[in-house]
């Protein structure tokens, strides 16, 4: 890879950048931001040794991680009670409307009943001797049976209504209990996440403020060693993708959503969290995907890093617990981690597990 476009591909993911509309299918968004200047030295000696930040940054990696996996349970959770509890309605819209049917097919059988009561107190030989008429008490006879036959029939309509009641109010009483247990579920989840989020920052709330410059500058570093090393692996040479119109549709949205905060759970318009703002720009683009980066992983198609273009998404950490989306030259756009904004990152930044195509043919 020449020089020049490393430089320019590592200018444009150092930095929180400006994005202009894709040009075309497969063309990566410009960039117009000049790279940071180095950090100066800080003048008063800091009190905590590099080598002792360098922990803090791995320590806190580790906290945010563990909170990122707990968010994605969270958000697992939390779409499965969506499932649950659009089942649940449809469950008492039936047995409503089965209540209903029963209480008409009771009503009819009732009536029935009251019919074959009025007419069936004397035998047939006494309806025959007091009949005028011996043709109308043939026809008579006629439609007795033939209404003991629609009212054995109502019976048996009453007898599987009544079955079918029963089987939706104990399929009703199933998805309640599981509905609770995701809701548990989801609370053990939202606890784990809190806890993890709480101990990241009252480490960063121990640092002055130059160690906390400097941290942000180890972490910048440590991205940009592992885009860099990925980078001089010659893999960008072999990705040629050109982006869907979906695709394009999705990287756009994306990439219009920089700046915005991330949020553990949301799913915009004001925050995201990394499968939040994937999920949702693929929505945007008519493609529904899975709502966390694990079963976009699980249940989307899985390409080649190869074979990869703008607008799939990138499966980091041997978890699946985060994703951002590829747009071209190198880049990702993504939802970083609490305290961090949505943004343009080096797509070798970070452990890459694989990648995943939503519009897959």
């Amino acid at each position: 890879m020449g020089t020049g476009k490393r430089g320019l591909i590592t200018a444009a993911v150092a930095v929180v950048c400006a994005v202009t509309v894709l040009a075309a299918p497969g063309t990566a968004f410009a960039v117009s931001a000049a790279p940071e200047p180095s950090p100066t030295p800080s003048a008063t000696p800091s009190a905590v040794p590099a080598k002792d930040l360098e922990a803090v940054r791995k320590r806190l990696e580790r906290l945010y991680h563990d909170a990122a996996v707990a968010t994605d349970a969270y958000n697992a959770a939390e779409e499965k009670a969506r499932e649950q509890n659009a089942a649940l309605v449809k469950l008492a819209q039936r047995i409503a409307g089965v209540r209903a049917e029963l209480e008409e097919l009771k009503k009819r059988a009732g009536a029935a009943a009251a019919a074959q009561y009025r007419v069936g107190g004397l035998p047939p030989e006494a309806h025959l001797m007091l009949s005028d008429d011996p043709t109308r008490f043939l026809d008579g006879t006629g439609r007795i049976l033939q209404g003991q036959r629609a009212t054995k029939g109502l019976i048996r309509e009453t007898a599987r209504t009544q079955e079918d009641l029963e089987q939706y109010e104990r399929d009703a009483t199933a998805q309640w209990k599981k509905l609770e247990a995701n809701r548990k579920a989801k609370a053990s989840a939202r606890k784990r996440v809190e806890q993890q989020i709480a101990a990241a920052e009252k480490l960063e709330s121990e640092l002055e403020k130059d160690e906390i410059e400097r941290l942000a500058e180890l972490e910048r570093a440590a991205a940009r060693t592992a885009h860099d090393a990925w980078l001089d692996s010659g893999i960008l040479d072999a990705i040629q993708g050109e982006a869907s119109e979906r695709g394009r549709k999705a990287v756009e949205f994306a990439t219009a959503q920089i700046g915005l905060p991330y949020e553990w759970g949301a799913e915009g318009p004001e925050s995201y969290d990394c499968s939040g703002l994937t999920s949702r720009a693929w929505e945007k683009a008519g493609v529904p995907v899975p709502r966390t980066s694990q079963e976009q992983w699980r249940q989307l198609r899985r390409i080649g890093i190869e074979d990869m273009r703008p607008g799939d998404l990138i499966i980091y950490h041997e978890d699946a617990s985060h994703v951002g989306m590829y747009v071209g030259d190198g880049a990702i756009v993504h939802a970083p981690r609490p305290g961090r904004t949505v943004t343009v990152a080096g797509a070798g930044s970070m452990p890459i597990l694989g990648v995943v195509r939503p519009d897959a043919d």
